[in-house]
């Protein structure tokens, strides 16, 4: 016999915040009620919620959530909404289950704070905090290049490294960079601006830059890497899942005295001609295993740009594993 329903009421003391709290057309209570199969009901500067005790419950804290972030003067964005929901309500055979995960972790830079918005970005920054090489997997619009540079950041505000090393494998470049126009630098740039675009969303601009010049910062494709120790730096290698087992070999063997290393792909979306191996793979099933190193998979259900970017993912991984089952 199912319980009886129970109602939550809310009451909030800033009418003036109520309409991003709620959202443009009452978007923010639509997606609460989908969640968490409940009925909200806005009323003035009350809000009740109406459903299961433990869902009223949980969408009390969302709300709650979102509320204490605009009193703070912080503006709540769609992708923040979804992400404080999917934080609420890991969802497993249907059922509410609470998080294992510290819900106290985040990374602190110079422009914002960044919370996680899954249990994966969550099992990322824990990963970070604690190890001195992480290997994130997954998808793309999952955060791993973005936690990754707001992590080097973090490191490099505090002291403790010393420069921040940013890398890409340059294979869609190969044979076609010298058909673009302009110098190496031109070439490259447009290759690499993921990196740039996390880099200036957590630091303000001209730092950037005055950083990129004297060299503590520095943004380059992997082959400058050869030959190098990279001590006191915090070192990313980006779309690692198009460097073949000898660059990644090279790459992973650079990491000098008090480093850290973050090393993010995409197994799915390799560039890579179809008889080379990622090095990415070759990597993660033979270091995996080794003390201070921590490997941390996102799915699709952890994308966390526009809602349909993950439906998108899950469509292309649906075919791919029908084309399997089929012997395609």
């Amino acid at each position: 016999m199912d319980s009886k329903p129970e109602t939550i009421n809310m009451q909030f003391g800033n009418n003036a915040l109520l309409p991003m709290l709620f959202g443009q057309d009452d978007k923010n209570l639509e997606k609460l009620e989908k969640s968490f199969s409940i009925v909200a009901t806005s009323r003035g500067n009350m809000l009740s919620l109406t459903g299961s005790q433990q869902a009223v419950q949980k969408a009390q804290e969302v709300m709650q959530a979102l509320y204490s972030k605009l009193e703070e003067g912080h503006e709540i964005s769609t992708s923040e909404v979804d992400g404080v929901i999917r934080m609420a309500l890991p969802q497993k055979n249907g059922k509410l289950q609470r998080t294992s995960v510290n819900p106290d972790v985040f990374i602190k830079t110079q422009k914002k704070t960044i919370h996680p918005y899954s249990q994966a970005q969550a099992e990322y920054m824990e990963a970070l905090h604690k190890h001195d090489m992480v290997f994130a997997l997954g998808p793309a619009g999952t955060g791993k290049t973005y936690i990754a540079v707001a992590y080097a950041v973090s490191l490099f505000l505090t002291n403790r490294v010393d420069r921040i090393i940013l890398s890409r494998p340059a294979v869609e470049a190969g044979e076609k960079l010298g058909f673009l126009p302009g110098d190496l630098k031109e070439k490259i740039d447009p290759y690499l601006r993921p990196l740039y675009d996390a880099l200036f969303d957590t630091i303000p601009t001209e730092r950037v830059l005055r950083h990129i010049e004297n060299g503590e910062i520095e943004i380059a494709p992997l082959a400058f890497m050869r030959g190098r120790t990279l001590a006191n730096a915090c070192v990313i290698l980006d779309e690692a899942q198009n460097t073949t087992p000898t660059q990644m070999k090279m790459f992973l063997t650079r990491l000098g005295e008090n480093s850290r290393m973050i090393i993010t792909g995409d197994l799915s979306q390799t560039d890579l001609p179809k008889d080379v191996k990622s090095g990415l793979q070759d990597a993660v099933k033979k270091v995996h295993h080794i003390d201070g190193i921590k490997c941390v998979r996102f799915s699709d259900g952890d994308v966390v740009r526009h809602s349909l970017a993950a439906k998108i993912v899950q469509a292309y991984d649906e075919w791919e594993k029908k084309k399997r089952n089929n012997g395609a």
